[in-house]
């Protein structure tokens, strides 16, 4: 039987008898569908739908007292860098929405936009250890990762190698203008990233855990630079432009940054409390349209990997069965002005993300709506253009915006809307 939620307005197939988790969290039951959660249907006012799994998640205990809690320290972050950090609300959601997703930022901006300053106010805020690597082109993997010295035991005279822990052994690294550094140093950086962990003279070493790097680049920056390969990019959540701030910003800025006033930043949230909030995200739940919502910008970039269903019939021939409906075809601009398309990690960052905004904003649920807030700075930097785009000023952010109005909405989406407009 189909059931609309009260509480969140989305239309769920509950079997008859059965119980369904709806996407909020309320449970909604088919022997009382008329219960304070839930009202039933007739089939001729409802969308077509996809019956949902028969599998339901898991609730963790008190997950509403962790959620008002991370969103409480969501809120005193916010208030400690507004101290210190006029404007760039964007900016400052989407590095909070990587902290708590456990991801890596790469700020992109022009220079005098406070992005060092930024990525250190944050610092500041939370009871982290925190080290700022300033990359030149004669930096050295040694000079971030550590080093083995030889040192001589006073007592016995032994000579043992003792390692030294370089500037990555931190909580909170600001990688200052990553694309100054020659490709060995940025390799070395790539592992502690992706592995959490450093190899120096054969032997790992761990790197301290919660781990963010937080890295900045110069866009019109050209010599001396050695660009990030699309591997490396790929190991960052977000791409985040930090852009010039409005004219009564500006004046704020100006005003505040020139006079002896020097802010204090209190710390808010220590180790503990940033893990903790970690976990609390990776156990928000995801319905599974919103899973295919989110997969349709990454296979939807991807040029060349599935044609239209008429043209793949043909191509099989009279005699071969029709192909299916779902094999859908490629968007003509994404053929026009795209290289390189996402791949599955992108997908695995919009579902993180969506998930860290969600809980961010006090829900236990991710809508699409999440998706579509987060989908530029997942996407921006995986998908690559091709001369074409160039040519006609065409940005991956523009491909992105022409894919959120190209992918329909899902049913589920629409009925939620219709109710929440329905009550107003």
């Amino acid at each position: 039987m189909n059931i609309r939620c009260k509480t969140c307005g989305l239309i769920v197939q509950v079997p008859a008898g059965g119980r369904r988790l709806c996407g909020c969290g309320t449970w909604l039951s088919g022997d009382e569908p008329t219960g304070p959660a839930a009202e039933l249907l007739p089939e001729e006012e409802l969308p077509e739908i996809e019956a949902a799994p028969a599998e339901a998640w898991p609730r963790i205990e008190g997950d509403l007292s962790a959620i008002e809690r991370l969103n409480s320290g969501y809120r005193r972050i916010r208030k400690e860098l507004s101290k210190a950090i006029v404007g760039q609300e964007k900016v400052l959601e989407e590095l909070l929405i990587a902290i708590f997703a456990r991801g890596h930022c790469l700020l992109v901006g022009v220079p005098g936009l406070a992005k060092t300053l930024m990525i250190r106010t944050l610092a500041d805020s939370l009871s982290l250890s925190f080290s700022r690597i300033q990359f030149t082109p004669d930096l050295m993997p040694s000079d971030i990762t550590g080093t083995e010295v030889l040192q001589e035991d006073k007592t016995t005279g032994q000579r043992l190698f003792k390692f030294l822990h370089g500037p990555l052994f931190a909580n909170v690294i600001l990688a200052d203008e990553i694309n100054r550094t020659p490709p060995k140093t940025q390799a070395a950086l790539l592992e502690a990233m992706q592995e959490r962990q450093v190899t120096v003279g054969g032997t790992r070493h761990k790197l301290p855990d919660p781990f963010f790097v937080l890295a900045t680049q110069n866009p019109i920056e050209q010599e001396g630079t050695y660009p990030l390969p699309e591997a490396q990019q790929d190991r960052f959540m977000f791409n985040i432009l930090v852009d010039y701030p409005d004219e009564e910003e500006e004046f704020r800025i100006v005003e505040q940054t020139t006079t002896t006033h020097v802010p204090q930043i209190e710390r808010v949230l220590s180790a503990t409390d940033i893990l903790e909030m970690q976990d609390i995200v990776r156990k928000v739940p995801v319905a599974p349209y919103v899973i295919r919502y989110a997969m349709k910008f990454t296979r939807l970039t991807r040029k060349g990997s599935r044609v239209a269903a008429d043209k793949i019939t043909a191509e099989r021939g009279a005699s071969a069965p029709r192909a299916k409906a779902s094999e859908i075809d490629v968007p003509d601009f994404i053929r026009d002005y795209v290289t390189w398309g996402a791949g599955p990690r992108a997908t695995q960052f919009l579902i993180l993300a969506a998930k860290a905004r969600a809980v961010l904003h006090g829900r236990y649920y991710v809508s699409c709506e999440d998706v579509r807030a987060v989908a530029a700075p997942v996407l921006r930097h995986r998908i690559i253009t091709n001369f074409n785009a160039e040519a006609e000023g065409i940005k991956p952010d523009d491909i992105v915006r022409r894919l959120i109005e190209r992918i329909p909405r899902d049913p589920n989406e629409q009925a939620a809307i219709g109710a929440g407009q329905a009550e107003i």
